[in-house]
């Protein structure tokens, strides 16, 4: 290749994170920025990596989808027999990571898992277009399959079986909320010295806002 990977840099000058700027409360802030990725138009800014460990406690990664945020936390859908959720069932803390590159943002949020209420899965299983819900029907996430045929197969028989019927929220299939200890807002800077606010939550709940040295 012409460039070499180390040689690969790019000067972060967009903007900055002060103190005196930032919302007391880091869902506010959260809101905020996000916000501000919606109105940029960037290309699924929902996106976020969602990192777990083996029972081993080796880390894994991969990227999902947040479908919904409040003070209580930040939820995604998976099926329930997935890599990711045995691993969430065996070991119910996770990390997530925002990156918004074109308004040089990361989010980095640690937190306990706990499963959604039920009735908060069906809502947003009904809310899903209707080949999306199939696809949690035709797909065993995680497991070793043939080939692609199967996929195709299945998802052909479950159209005929539920052809103008309803199709019910698989039990396998559910959400997952991250309930933060701890979220970090990180903002580019010129000559690396990016700016860092870590929210932490206190005992009884409150939030203390700790700037870190990049």
């Amino acid at each position: 290749m012409d460039t070499s990977v180390a040689d690969l840099r790019k000067e972060y000058t967009q903007s900055g994170l002060i103190e005196v700027d930032v919302d007391p409360n880091p869902f506010g802030q959260f809101q905020k920025w996000f916000n501000q990725a919606l109105k940029s138009q960037l290309p699924e800014p929902n996106a976020m990596t969602v990192a777990t460990t083996t029972n081993d406690g080796k880390p894994r990664a991969r990227m999902v989808l947040l479908k919904d945020f409040d003070e209580r936390g930040f939820v995604f859908y998976t099926n329930y027999e997935s890599y990711k959720a045995q691993e969430l069932t065996s070991n119910p803390w996770a990390s997530l990571v925002f990156w918004w590159a074109e308004l040089e943002r990361q989010v980095r949020i640690e937190g306990r898992v706990e499963k959604v209420a039920d009735a908060e899965s069906d809502a947003y299983f009904h809310s899903r277009p209707a080949g999306s819900q199939l696809g949690a029907w035709a797909s065993n996430q995680s497991q070793v399959i043939a080939n692609r045929e199967v996929l195709e197969v299945r998802l052909q028989q479950l159209k005929q079986e539920y052809e103008n019927k309803e199709i019910p929220r698989p039990l396998h299939w559910g959400g997952f909320r991250v309930i933060p200890t701890a979220i970090e807002f990180w903002q580019g800077r010129p000559s690396r010295l990016h700016d860092r606010l870590l929210y932490r939550r206190l005992e009884n709940d409150a939030w203390v806002i700790e700037r870190l040295s990049p």
